[in-house]
């Protein structure tokens, strides 16, 4: 198994890292990072929440990260960060260093 082409697995967005239940969810339209994170139970209490990333693989198999600002967004309302999302992206948020 060398490539993964399924309609289902490539339809899906993947939370993952410092989230409550990391998770592979359907993709919708209209879906945003919010959303996805939402779906996954919210933040820990050990994220960092303003270096989380969003990932998109692009046609050419290359992959663009996008910085999103999870804090901001959930503490402040700031939802420039708050992108769209697109079938097969992954979001990350990774933990504190203490």
């Amino acid at each position: 198994l060398t490539d993964l082409r399924s309609h289902e697995y490539l339809s899906r967005v993947r939370v993952t890292g410092a989230v409550r239940q990391p998770v592979s969810i359907p993709y919708r339209q209209g879906m945003t990072v919010l959303d996805a994170v939402l779906a996954a139970g919210g933040v820990t209490e050990f994220a960092a929440p303003d270096r989380a990333d969003l990932f998109r693989r692009n046609d050419d198999a290359t992959t663009t990260s996008y910085a999103v600002r999870l804090d901001r967004i959930l503490n402040r309302g700031e939802l420039d960060t708050n992108y769209p999302v697109a079938p097969g992206d992954v979001i990350t948020i990774p933990e504190r260093t203490f």
